[in-house]
């Protein structure tokens, strides 16, 4: 590792998200839109990591470690204000998995996230949203048949075995499917288009 004060930084990141978000589960605010605390959060954790990456580049498992590593692109899967600062990151990332110097699991979610924020299919159905039904199900697939295969190729489970997984952690955390389907889509939808996701 070439950076540990570097790395302890990263990890004070990852550790201030995840708190943030253990106290809304309980509190039972999680589920209700996107919480004010936790924009800020999110916005403020970009604008650090960023300023890492200028000054470091992409915090590789070689510079930072594993750790730090993994909870780098945690902060980067939670900056879904900054569509442009994810991207970018998205493309840093796929560099350093070339080099095998980050997990590709990662790249996969970002992918993906990316996708369903810019109103595409994604590829390896690791996105989930509230249906119609309230179940938590995957947001759109460019290719249903082929998922399984893409998902056993980078190391991760099969959609349906997923699928449980996050039905029964929104269950465990009681987290509830919005009261108004119709108005949440909307207000995703326009959010989208404030943050630069979409045109308006």
């Amino acid at each position: 590792m070439k950076h540990e004060d570097i790395a302890r930084k990263i990890v004070k990141l990852k550790n201030a998200d995840t708190a943030l978000r253990t106290k809304l589960v309980r509190s039972g605010q999680l589920g209700n839109g996107y919480h004010e605390e936790m924009r800020e959060l999110h916005n403020k954790n970009a604008k650090a990591l960023n300023d890492i990456i200028d000054k470091i580049g992409y915090p590789t498992i070689d510079k930072v470690g594993k750790e730090a590593n993994e909870a780098a692109w945690l902060v980067i899967q939670h900056s879904i204000g900054q569509p442009k600062f994810m991207k970018k990151c998205l493309q840093l990332l796929t560099e350093a998995v070339n080099h095998n110097d980050a997990d590709k699991k990662n790249v996969a979610y970002l992918t993906d996230r990316i996708a369903v924020f810019e109103g595409k299919p994604q590829r390896y159905g690791t996105q989930f949203e509230w249906d119609k039904n309230g179940n938590l199900s995957p947001n759109h697939l460019d290719d249903l048949n082929n998922v399984n295969e893409r998902r056993k190729s980078i190391g991760l489970n099969t959609l349906e075995e997923q699928t449980e997984i996050i039905r029964k952690q929104a269950k465990s955390e009681n987290q509830q499917p919005p009261t108004d389907f119709e108005k949440r889509n909307q207000e995703m939808d326009e959010w989208r288009k404030l943050v630069g996701w979409r045109d308006i």
